[in-house]
């Protein structure tokens, strides 16, 4: 019998979601509190350590706490060699996370399931409750909140097998004993990369871009579950939502931010016009370049204009070129006006015009339809006699 925030259970299975309408292995990774029985479960396209360490804080996020011990095979994920007995050659980073929480670790012996035959069964079990019929959700992130919200419903559903009440019941009276979540781990995975004098750095056959002035340099790359952080110089330069391609016969990506090459268009702005990463601009952008480039010097004025964002909120830019655009004065000298309106906090403003005393009228005029009327009777009445 396990004691109220004494431990939890941790296993990786796979199982099969339609992901945009494409049937998709996933990696899931499977929680139990051992006392309550509580479980969490979270799925993921990879099985590697930042997918571990994101799994983990969502899990004691939703548990509200976490045991002072954790009970896992030997995954490699964790253990980097099992030594002889019970001891192990933990990996460091794995380390670095029970540090950061606080909790004991117990490795299982090699081929010895039942030492954790909890979540081997929740395993199991959860094949019925959240598998079957197969989830069918437009992206990975939407199955993730269906599955935590599912996993909450059914703790409410189920009995407890040795405690009375439900697993709801039992978990709100073991949360007390969970040792406080604070803060979550940060739970990257460390790569140094060189970037291409093309301002690209490559990472799973997909190529993102990062500033141009880090061309041709030695970049840090900080690789979490879900996204990309570029460091150099102590200082993050830049972030990517981070893609998966499963499949190796799919042709490697290329993730361009526009305004990574701002450096180089105010040296070469002709590169505006066939530039691929200029594709991915803003619609407003896009309306004000196609009247630029018509003209000789457009070119130029368009990168001047797109630099503005380095200075000013890229939404108030973005603002009076829309502005600008709709106002049918597509130039830099308005886009600027506009932008000086907006960000001075002041509207443009409209003179009111007082008439001169001599030119007052003294007799309001009055709207008469009924002079409309006689004018068109007396027409008939012409026809008429005619």
């Amino acid at each position: 019998m396990f004691q109220p925030g004494e431990a939890f259970q941790f296993d990786w299975s796979e199982d099969w979601a339609l992901i945009a309408g494409e049937r998709t292995k996933l990696q899931v990774a499977q929680f139990k509190l051992s006392h309550s029985r509580a479980f969490f479960v979270r799925a993921y396209l990879l099985q590697t350590h930042e997918m571990l360490f994101d799994a983990h804080n969502h899990a004691f996020r939703v548990f509200g706490g976490v045991p002072r011990r954790g009970i896992f095979d030997n995954m490699k994920t964790a253990v980097d060699k099992v030594l002889t007995g019970k001891q192990r050659a933990v990996n460091a980073r794995f380390l670095a996370m029970v540090s950061h929480y606080v909790f004991e670790t117990a490795f299982c012996n090699p081929a010895a399931g039942w030492e954790k035959g909890q979540i081997e069964k929740k395993v199991q079990d959860g094949r019925h409750q959240l598998w079957q019929p197969i989830p069918n959700f437009p992206t990975l992130d939407a199955l993730n909140e269906w599955l935590e919200r599912r996993c909450q419903e059914l703790w409410s559903e189920m009995r407890h097998e040795s405690e009375p009440g439900t697993i709801a019941d039992v978990w709100r009276a073991e949360a007390p004993s969970l040792m406080a979540f604070s803060r979550p781990f940060d739970g990257f995975i460390e790569h140094s990369k060189p970037v291409s004098s093309t301002c690209l750095i490559s990472f799973e056959r997909t190529r993102y871009s990062v500033p141009a002035p880090f061309a041709n340099q030695r970049v840090s790359l900080r690789v979490y579950a879900d996204r990309l952080v570029v460091v150099a110089e102590v200082k993050v330069i830049c972030e990517h939502p981070r893609v998966i391609e499963r499949s190796h016969h799919v042709r490697g990506r290329t993730i361009y931010d526009w305004r990574h090459y701002l450096a180089v268009i105010q040296r070469k702005p002709g590169a505006l016009g066939n530039g691929a990463p200029f594709l991915e601009m803003p619609d407003a952008f896009k309306r004000l370049q196609q009247h630029l480039l018509k003209r000789p010097g457009g070119d130029r004025e368009m990168a001047e204009i797109l630099a503005l964002v380095l200075q000013h909120d890229e939404q108030a830019v973005l603002c009076a070129v829309e502005m600008a655009v709709n106002d049918d004065a597509p130039t830099k000298t308005h886009v600027l006006n506009l932008l000086h309106r907006l960000v001075d906090g002041k509207a443009p403003e409209v003179a009111k015009v007082e008439a001169p005393p001599a030119l007052t009228l003294t007799k309001e005029p009055r709207a008469d339809v009924e002079r409309y009327d006689t004018l068109r009777k007396a027409e008939q009445e012409a026809r008429h006699a005619s």
